[in-house]
């Protein structure tokens, strides 16, 4: 395999990898979307309260007053509360200004306190993988715990093959993978009768599995192509069971395909008389939380920037009837384009672009890609943009 040949092949896997982080960074930043604009609405709300008549004074109030300044108020809310640092003064009564200065404060320690909730549960979501990886694994020997305590039936083949499986013995026997179990907040404990089920009414009368409890003597290969094939043809495919992964994980699309490939290469690997090490998330987690962690916080730190910039190269367009998605995954391509040298743009663009495919709507894969091609040819131009490493490779 040639050298070039090599490169685009770690590439694509690299990508791969990455895609789905970029995936779960845009959810985030959705979900900080929406909730900027429900603080919004809250802290107008607040300063509109903070003029409503008090019900408890012994004075008489002037509701028309109040009226008026809780308008007023609002007005200069709209106008200020985009800058953090606001100093309102322009206001008729000095407890105008200082209500509108309040609720632009309470305003941003919202946004801030959403900010780091976003941000820990993205983090927490990509962590889990390594948890419902180390689950799935140890569902096979819940499988024949239940086995073992099923009695036979007249006509069927008992699960004494399944129950003596050499390769789920391998995987029962690694020290790693129990350690694993204990640390991780998935358990099977509770979900005994599911299991029972799937054995009993999947997973028995599938024909592969019944013929490989009919052999007399199954051999090692026998034992883990039976545990392959429960996975890839059963667990990951039938209706039953991947309801149920998707009551336990709410990305659990995004996810499967990840725990699919960990399972299926941990299982590849398994040995006779060998031990084996549990898969990894990422050849690289340490770089690769890194341009987790940059997505989320400089597209998050630049938005008003790269908003600015979307909505000078969509003069035809309507910024505020753009889809959220589509302006959302191209303030994110921008700062990958800019923060992250080693990445050809070509290789952002085209990432994007896929994901708009899933994402947003049918129109979108055109106008992220005509948006994003003009503002990295300006960047670039500016000098904004600068590639090194792999991201020299030629974007044309």
């Amino acid at each position: 395999m040639s050298k070039s040949i090599c490169l685009i092949f770690v590439l694509y896997f690299y990508m791969l990898n990455r895609r789905t982080l970029r995936i779960k960074a845009m959810q985030s930043l959705f979900a900080y979307k929406q909730c900027k604009e429900a603080n919004y609405h809250l802290a107008l709300e607040q300063l509109q309260n903070a003029f409503l008549p008090d019900l408890n004074s012994m004075e008489v109030q002037d509701k028309s007053l109040l009226k008026n300044q809780s308008k007023e108020a609002s007005q200069l809310f709209k106008k200020h509360y985009k800058s953090k640092e606001a100093n309102v003064f322009e206001g008729t009564d000095p407890k105008i200004n200082e209500e509108v200065m309040d609720a632009i404060k309470a305003y941003y320690v919202m946004l801030e306190r959403d900010k780091r909730a976003l941000k820990e549960d993205m983090l927490k979501g990509v962590n889990q993988l390594s948890e419902q990886y180390v689950w799935m694994l140890t569902l096979l020997s819940e499988l024949v715990l239940v086995a073992q305590t099923e009695k036979e039936k007249k006509g069927t083949p008992p699960y004494t093959n399944f129950i003596n499986n050499q390769a789920v013995k391998v995987i029962e026997s690694n020290s790693e993978l129990e350690s694993a179990k204990i640390r991780s907040k998935y358990k099977w404990d509770t979900e005994k009768e599911d299991i029972r089920t799937w054995l009993k009414s999947i997973i028995k009368p599938n024909e592969t599995f019944d013929e490989y409890l009919r052999l007399e003597a199954p051999s090692f290969n026998d034992d883990r192509d039976i545990i392959q094939h429960l996975f890839k043809s059963i667990i990951f495919k039938n209706d039953t069971i991947t309801d149920f992964f998707e009551l336990s994980d709410l990305h659990w699309s995004e996810n499967k395909p990840i725990l699919k490939s960990l399972i299926n290469k941990t299982l590849k690997g398994l040995e006779e008389g060998s031990s084996f090490d549990l898969a990894e998330l990422s050849y690289n987690w340490a770089e690769d939380l890194e341009f987790f962690e940059t997505i989320y916080n400089t597209t998050l730190a630049e938005e008003d920037t790269y908003e600015e910039m979307i909505a000078s190269k969509s003069k035809n367009w309507d910024v505020d009837r753009i889809a959220s998605t589509d302006i959302i995954m191209m303030e994110m391509a921008i700062q990958e384009m800019i923060h992250f040298p080693s990445i050809p743009v070509k290789v952002t663009i085209n990432e994007y672009i896929e994901i708009s495919k899933r994402y947003s709507t049918p129109k979108s894969k055109q106008f992220v890609n005509g948006v994003l091609d003009v503002i990295a040819v300006d960047l670039q131009k500016q000098g904004v943009i600068k590639k090194s490493g792999r991201g020299l490779i030629d974007n044309k």
